[in-house]
């Protein structure tokens, strides 16, 4: 703890544009600490937050204890992969591409998702 509020004020005195904290921790016990302390210096930036492993913890407790962002970094990456396989043991198995249709967004959806795509 000590040594990440002490890199958190010389990062801040280099002049980063935010404070970045995670933890390998299941519980937000040390995130709440670290913010806890991060408010006695004198919050000048960001506090983000990165909860994969304490992910119980609800975004309004993190903006109670003063954090700015919560990123969801891996969330959507790792719920896509179990649907690529499934789709791909699909086709391996099917020997075509009929059968994970219905797995597929329509490519008309796909389609307006990019601008001018239609």
């Amino acid at each position: 703890m000590e040594d990440a509020v002490a890199r958190a004020k010389a990062y801040i005195e280099a002049g980063a544009q935010g404070i970045m904290i995670h933890s390998r921790e299941k519980s937000p016990d040390e995130i709440f600490k670290f913010c806890e302390l991060y408010k006695e210096f004198g919050k000048q930036i960001p506090l983000i937050v990165v909860p994969t492993s304490f992910n119980q913890v609800y975004e309004n407790e993190f903006i109670e204890h003063g954090v700015d962002i919560v990123i969801y970094a891996n969330q959507l990456i790792r719920s896509a992969y179990p649907a690529m396989r499934e789709t791909a043991e699909l086709i391996l198995t099917n020997e075509r591409c009929y059968e994970a249709d219905k797995k597929c967004m329509p490519i008309k959806e796909i389609l307006n998702l990019i601008p001018g795509g239609n």
